[in-house]
């Protein structure tokens, strides 16, 4: 089989599969190397960029899917007749970016760094798909414990966490903040 027939059979793979492949099921289905299919997938990444195809490529860790482009999204909404669905709370993100920057955790753990309650949240987040227990701890009580998945990765368009922005370091965090409080000062006085 040569390369355009290996590029058309896993285009018609990541399809018809709906969901993100491991590069090796995609290897082995395809009786190529992993470095073979690699090549296979980025070609054929180039190919539906060159053509701007309504189509792309979508790296998630050692997975590859074909998803529809974010631009595109409106349209596919009406034509299947989609709802929108909720935005996540700035407390859903907060406890998502415990979860993201510190996995895997407890939910104690984010409770713990955020101060308050987080089990609806958490239950949410697993609802949404965006994390997922990921088994528990050995101590006491055998806590469960709590990650990412592939659909958080694929929601915030990164293929891995690694593409994480940074963590802002203390000193800055206390910069911003004494910044804030005396913006908040000089509006007070001026009673805005």
């Amino acid at each position: 089989m040569n390369a355009s027939n290996h590029q058309a059979e896993i285009e018609a793979i990541l399809f018809a599969a709906g969901e993100p492949i491991n590069i090796k099921r995609l290897a082995q289905a395809t009786g190529l190397n992993i470095e073979q299919t690699q090549e296979v997938l980025q070609n054929l990444e180039t190919q539906l960029n060159d053509r701007q195809s309504g189509l792309c490529l979508v790296k998630m860790q050692d997975k590859y899917q074909l998803c529809t482009r974010t631009e595109f999204a409106q349209q596919i909404r009406d034509v299947l007749d989609l709802k929108r669905n909720a935005p996540l709370s700035q407390a859903a993100f907060e406890v998502l970016a415990v979860v993201a920057y510190n996995q895997p955790v407890t939910k104690s753990f984010v409770e713990q760094v955020r101060g308050v309650d987080c089990s609806g949240v958490m239950t949410t987040l697993c609802q949404k798909g965006l994390v997922e227990e990921k088994g528990r701890l050995d101590l006491p009580g055998r806590p469960l414990i709590y990650g990412t998945t592939p659909e958080f990765l694929r929601c915030f368009c990164i293929s891995s966490l690694d593409e994480l922005p940074p963590v802002p370091q203390c000193e800055n965090l206390v910069e911003m903040e004494s910044e804030s409080t005396e913006e908040n000062d000089e509006n007070v006085e001026r009673g805005a």
